[in-house]
């Protein structure tokens, strides 16, 4: 892959922070609420397919000014299948350890095996007198398997995109099921993970206003939730705190400098639960009346050959956990993002200040007993090289990232975590990709040393 077109596909996917390996046709799918770089824009065969982003809003007409010939309602997804093997029995809890809540003192999103950020387990065993180990609503999802090998259906994915022929309006709806074997048998979930409505009411500007349950905008990690966009498997020990999807409304705007081929966006959402995946905060309803207010401003750099991406972001507003509008969360972020001659080099880092809130707290796993004061943070840092190989239709890129975490529930524990994570990530056509994933977890302070390292694979069909 040389010159304009590897440029152009190699910065349409990672440089729109997709974070998956893409080419243009179906795999130019990009989610719905991804960025996307000026070279990319130019495609009109990617705009017909793709649910048009954030970025290329106003940039949507050809050239010529001819209307363009696109069917009203596009119906695209993708289906994930994995196989995963956890060491121990699937959790970060040690089996001596009996402090109480258990899930405060270590970090049981470590173990994840799939781009959901569903661990191996979250199964809290048992203490010395036989009774369940008492966790307090600190968990992620969980794929149920354990430190047992197992194939995974990951996520059966259907995207809807309808856009209007005579407004400038498009309705955007993304639907997922997950089938899980749990204690009480066989279910297969059914999440909405979008659903939405967007106009650009000028069309000379890169301004959309959204109405309804859409992507987080604080930071960059959100832009590769979907297995079919981002380059690795597992998300980042951070993506807890910025990448769920909420109810709510946001406006985006984006001024490009083309002299010098620069531009700046703001990206501001209010909604329920801010950008808290919805395992730690439920997004269907506001327990406060309060809406969580986040943004992002944004600069980027868009040469021939690089690629350059800054951003910092903050939000503020009651945590959706508990109904006391005073109890506030404070998020604030920054981000970076390179391309240059295939190499891509991303990192972002976040803090977050969670104030103690009222008791019975419910998040989107159950109803818990307290709500604490909680402070965190970290960073990820990501590298990946797509091997300049000579058959357009067969993509190789390895890829690493190094990540680090600190924890503290006031009063209970203050931990520190990191992770090393090693990848191969194989494109085949533009329907077909092929993932496996190593992953080093280590407890470095705070938390009993625990064997919870991860192998995962994934294998992703788009269609």
């Amino acid at each position: 892959m040389t010159g304009r077109r590897a440029v152009a596909t190699a910065l349409a996917a990672f440089g729109a922070g997709c974070g998956g390996w893409l080419t243009a046709g179906v795999r130019a799918a990009r989610a719905a609420d991804a960025p996307s770089p000026v070279p990319a824009l130019t495609d009109s065969a990617a705009a017909e397919v793709a649910p048009p982003t954030d970025e290329t809003i106003a940039l949507e007409e050809p050239a010529t000014g001819a209307t363009p010939q696109v069917a009203p309602l596009v119906v695209t997804g993708y289906v994930d299948v994995g196989f995963a093997k956890a060491q121990g029995n699937g959790t970060s809890f040690h089996p001596a350890d009996n402090r109480s809540p258990l899930d405060y003192g270590v970090d049981p999103f470590a173990p994840a095996v799939n781009s959901r950020g569903e661990v191996a387990s979250t199964d809290p065993g048992t203490d010395p007198n036989g009774y369940p180990r008492f966790v307090n609503g600190f968990l992620p999802r969980s794929a149920g398997i354990g430190g047992t090998p197992s194939f995974l259906l990951n996520t059966a994915n259907v995207d809807f995109r309808y856009t209007s022929a005579e407004v400038p309006v498009l309705v955007f709806t993304r639907m997922q099921l997950v089938p899980r074997l749990e204690n009480t048998g066989e279910t297969t979930r059914l999440f909405l993970e979008q659903a939405f409505g967007r106009i650009t009411p000028i069309k000379s500007a890169e301004l959309a206003i959204s109405v309804g349950k859409f992507d987080s905008v604080f930071g960059i990690e959100y832009l590769e939730n979907q297995a079919n966009f981002r380059i690795g498997i597992t998300p980042s020990l951070l993506a807890r705190y910025t990448t769920g999807t909420s109810i709510g409304v946001k406006a985006f705007y984006r001024y490009q400098f083309i002299p010098i081929a620069s531009a700046l966006s703001l990206n501001v959402s209010a909604t329920n639960s801010g950008t808290f995946v919805e395992a730690l905060q439920g997004s269907s309803r506001s327990l406060t009346g309060v809406p969580v207010v986040t943004a992002r401003l944004g600069y980027e750099l868009n040469l021939a050959r690089l690629s350059v991406k800054i951003g910092a972001s903050a939000e503020r507003g009651p945590r959706n956990d508990q109904n006391d509008r005073g109890t506030m969360q404070t998020l604030l972020g920054a981000d970076l993002r390179v391309f240059v001659a295939g190499l891509s080099l991303s990192g972002e880092y976040v803090k977050v200040d969670e104030e103690e809130g009222n008791p019975n707290k419910l998040t989107g796993t159950g109803t818990y007993t307290f709500t604490s004061d909680f402070y965190a943070h970290g960073f990820w840092a990501q590298a990946a090289y797509e091997l300049p190989l000579p058959i357009p239709s067969f993509r190789v890129t390895p890829y690493a990232r190094y990540e680090q975490r600190h924890g503290e529930f006031v009063a209970f524990a203050a931990i520190k975590v990191d992770r090393v994570t090693a990848g191969l990530n194989i494109g085949i056509g533009d329907n077909l990709i092929v993932k496996g994933e190593y992953l080093i977890n280590r407890e470095l302070e705070g938390a009993p040393t625990v064997a919870n390292n991860v192998v995962t694979s994934s294998v992703v069909w788009t269609w």
